[in-house]
């Protein structure tokens, strides 16, 4: 400090904290804390060696500063490499992942400390980041493109708590040295591709420098998706398997054998006032070609036409062969109103996170956009679904008013869409398995399936109700189509629960329990699980180890055996329930179980 005068310099920041750290003292607070001293000896030394200085830690957090910033994004890279390689040994729940911020700024130097807005610019940057990741500003990344063994993703503009103006973001996620993605699971097996053009829309980027406007770009994306999804011509990835890649750094040849598919579909989406530009780029994922990349700019109220622009040019790309009209008979405006269609995009983004809160948020929110268009037929279906996943879950809170909330939703979406695929199998699963009226809702489903058998979550419920009604073979082969939609879906574990089902109904106990115990990997003391593996075991006259599995049960469910181990299924086929109730009868479970029925 000269003259009381603090000094100034330009430096590279670099903030970093352990992700979970709270959760991970709760589960071992000496062993966390010893673990996170042997990673500080590893840091440490990599921090010396690429020239850095340690400014201050904060308990699991710490500070650094280096003179220059390709030098700072090294270091972080090899930390992170290092961090992955020593967390492989460690169990999936203890792993101790760094987020990363960094970013090229004018700093105050206050002795051995450092001030500014370079400073918390680059600790903002760090809670940005996912856990095992580095996020670094546009000042940043100009220094380093192109000079650093890593690849980047545009993140657009950040809106920065305290920081009064947007910055730019990049991220990347560095491999560890065995080649293992940091926190990522490891590299699953490639996926044949299928006999027809194949294609995932991975999850565009949000350009409009505000997080809020997230659900905006996630919604262009799942409205693309279903369009090319009406194409029967294609095989077309469900969004809940191509989102599992949000906001990763992601090897497009990698995504193509994850998912099984010939194409990929990559973009972003620019919100500013009342103008939308979206860009999107179509990539050959064998050979990492590309094969068309475009922008298609106009006003939200042309928001439709841009949607159908993209997923016309995308068709005549991949699959030339298919006619003009039949592009022309896949156009879809779903609502006239942008106001109720902003508030849907909102209630699906917050339906997609599978949880109470969440599902709590969007009913209002699709309520909203009902009244706003009282005639959106996919609002009133993605209501009836939430319905659907609270019974599910066991959010419910009035058995009753729901059911009846449900069956009004659902009924009044088939009668205004009643040729739209995602509208009747939504409305089907509801009336069939919250309002109870299994056959009403087995014909919805049934008709969505003929109309669009590219929907994962149709192709998943039309099984589930083959099966119920005696035809597991059918039902099988539905749900096995859906997870080879859908091959990185949450719902996989359903899926997975509905096949053993079919297996046991085809009295194929091994492959029940096969499939039951992949249920248990995924869903620990899963009670249908636990109930098909039991049954299967009786029957293959394994008593003794069907007895085991019922002790089990009672000692993980105690009072509420008399409810666990059904399989949730409305069986309609006399020979299954008895099929069922032998099983049990065999294993120890009670009679008290009750198998529902047509009787």
């Amino acid at each position: 400090m000269t003259g009381g005068r603090l000094e100034r310099r330009l430096a590279a920041i670099v903030a970093a904290d352990v992700a979970g750290y709270s959760r991970l003292m709760g589960l071992d607070e000496v062993g966390t804390a010893l673990t996170l001293r042997e990673h500080r000896a590893v840091t440490d030394a990599l921090v010396a060696k690429y020239g850095g200085r340690l400014v201050k830690t904060t308990g699991d957090g710490l500070l650094l500063e280096f003179p220059s910033v390709i030098d700072a994004v090294e270091c972080s890279i090899a930390v992170q490499a290092v961090m992955a390689e020593r967390n492989e040994a460690a169990p999936a729940d203890r792993r101790m992942l760094f987020r990363i911020g960094i970013n090229l700024g004018d700093i105050l130097i206050d002795g051995d400390d450092i001030l500014g807005d370079g400073v918390n610019i680059a600790a903002r940057l760090e809670s940005v980041a996912e856990p095992g990741s580095i996020c670094i500003s546009g000042s940043a990344y100009d220094q380093v493109r192109g000079k650093v063994s890593a690849a980047f993703t545009d993140l657009g503009e950040q809106k920065l708590k305290n920081i009064d103006r947007p910055v730019r973001a990049y991220a990347t996620r560095p491999q560890a040295n065995t080649g293992t993605s940091v926190a990522q699971p490891e590299r699953k097996k490639a996926l044949p591709l299928p006999d027809k053009p194949s294609i995932a829309v991975l999850p565009f980027q949000n350009m409009s420098g505000d997080p809020e406007q997230e659900y905006f770009a996630d919604g262009m994306v799942e409205d693309i998706i279903t369009a090319l999804s009406r194409f029967k011509l294609l095989f077309v990835i469900a969004r809940n398997s191509s989102f599992t890649y949000k906001g990763k750094t992601v090897d497009i040849r990698q995504v193509g054998q994850e998912l099984g598919v010939r194409y990929v579909l990559e973009g972003s989406v620019r919100k500013v006032g009342g103008k939308v530009r979206i860009t999107g780029q179509l990539i050959d994922a064998i050979s990492g070609g590309h094969l068309w990349a475009d922008h298609f700019d106009g006003g939200l109220d042309d928001i439709f036409d841009l949607q159908d622009q993209v997923t016309a040019n995308v068709v005549s790309a991949i699959a030339p062969r298919l006619q003009q009209a039949e592009i022309e008979r896949s156009k879809h405006k779903p609502t006239e109103n942008l106001d109720a269609y902003d508030y849907y995009l909102r209630g699906i983004a917050l339906f997609a996170k599978y949880s109470k809160e969440a599902n709590d948020e969007a009913l209002p929110l699709l309520s909203k956009a009902i009244e706003l268009d009282p005639e959106f037929a996919p609002a009133y279906a993605a209501a009836a679904r939430c319905y659907t996943l609270r019974k599910g879950f066991g959010w419910t809170v009035d058995p009753v008013q729901e059911a009846a909330d449900a069956n009004r939703m659902a009924r009044t979406a088939i009668r205004l869409g009643p040729d739209d695929a995602f509208v009747l199998g939504a409305s089907g699963f509801a009336i069939a398995y919250v309002v109870d009226d299994v056959e009403g809702g087995a014909a919805y489903i049934n008709r969505a399936f003929s109309l669009n058998p590219n929907l994962a979550q149709v192709c998943g419920v039309a099984g589930w109700i083959s099966i119920s009604f005696g035809h597991p073979e059918v039902g099988i082969g539905q749900v096995a189509r859906a997870m080879r939609l859908s091959p990185l879906d949450p719902a996989l574990v359903t899926w997975q629960l509905w096949t053993a089902a079919g297996h046991f109904f085809a009295e194929r106990d091994e492959e029940a329990i096969s499939y039951a115990r992949a249920v248990l990997a995924e869903s620990a003391d899963n009670h249908h699980a636990l109930g098909i593996i039991a049954a299967s075991l009786a029957l293959l006259n394994r008593i003794e180890e069907a007895q085991k599995v019922t002790a089990h049960i009672r000692t993980v469910y105690h009072s509420r055996v008399s409810i666990i181990a059904t399989t949730r299924m409305p069986l309609r086929r006399a020979k299954d329930r008895e099929r069922l109730s032998e099983g049990w009868r065999l294993s120890g479970l009670p009679e008290l179980i009750a198998i529902k029925g047509d009787g």
